[in-house]
């Protein structure tokens, strides 16, 4: 009992001097993956998400303009597939709220469409109450991308390749401000070829535009950045960079890699070693 007392007062202890740095999530169960890609050919737990909520919103309809019949119907619907997540997660039972589907099913079929309104609103309750502790972390998890064993090109790993993009923007940078053009459109010819094979890389996913990457958008901006570096002024030079690493960088990483680099720390896990010297 002491030393269990101990243990809970080390971790009470590391999380108040570092308020400031920690954060605390709820990770789903994990038998809740075998409901998603890859480890399942459909979305199965999202689509039974997406009839919970048309069901709901059914009742709530015929309820209000007293349709008995069409009540029923969309009712047992409701109640089929809210029980469904105790068989789909059985960790997860103990958080339905059986007590108000059964009044809702009783109240509709006594006709009593307030109460049915009222158990309605106490089983959206229940899952407003599991959405905030796990809807966005299970998103992160399941419907995220995972480029961590993603190659490009083949034999080298992707964040690699990305680092030395980067690298090649900023040195494109560098001299282009220093005065050493040559250098500069080295520099460019490296980019463009490395983006040429993160291209291929892209096209893995995104099969159906073509070319994926670098789309005509890019293209038509790395010559106006080769002509600027050629002929132009700095400020053109930076202008163009600038709309480059926009069209080229930020846009796929603002779609791309926040929601990939949140998936990594719900799924890295450190041990308590690492921790406490962190």
């Amino acid at each position: 009992m002491l030393v269990q007392i101990a243990i809970i007062g080390v971790i009470a202890v590391t999380f108040y001097l570092h308020e400031d740095r920690v954060a605390m999530v709820k990770l789903p169960p994990g038998s809740l993956a075998q409901w998603y890609k890859p480890a399942n050919k459909r979305q199965v737990w999202l689509h039974n998400m997406f009839k919970l909520r048309r069901e709901m919103q059914a009742v709530r309809l015929y309820a209000e303009s007293r349709d008995p019949e069409r009540l029923e119907k969309w009712i047992a619907r409701l109640g089929g597939d809210y029980r469904k997540i105790s068989e789909m997660v059985p960790e997860w039972k103990r958080k339905l709220d059986l007590d108000a589907m059964a009044s809702l099913e009783k109240a509709s079929r006594e006709k009593r469409y307030r109460e049915v309104l009222n158990a309605l609103e106490r089983l959206k309750e229940s899952c407003e109450s599991c959405h905030t502790d796990y809807r966005a972390v299970t998103a992160t998890l399941y419907r995220a991308p995972d480029f961590s064993t993603l190659e490009s090109p083949p034999g080298r790993p992707l964040k690699k390749g990305m680092r030395e993009l980067i690298g090649h923007v900023n040195r494109i940078k560098i001299a282009a401000e220093d005065g050493r053009t040559g250098v500069a459109l080295t520099a460019l010819v490296d980019l463009e070829q490395g983006m040429e094979v993160l291209g291929k890389t892209c096209a893995a996913c995104h099969e159906k535009e073509t070319p994926a990457y670098p789309g005509p958008a890019i293209r038509k901006t790395l010559l106006s950045l080769r002509v600027s570096l050629e002929t132009g002024t700095s400020r053109e030079q930076g202008r163009a960079l600038g709309n480059l690493a926009v069209q080229a960088c930020a846009t796929c990483h603002g779609t791309h890699r926040i929601v990939s680099d949140s998936r990594r720390l719900f799924t890295h896990r450190q041990d308590w070693v690492q921790l406490l010297q962190h």
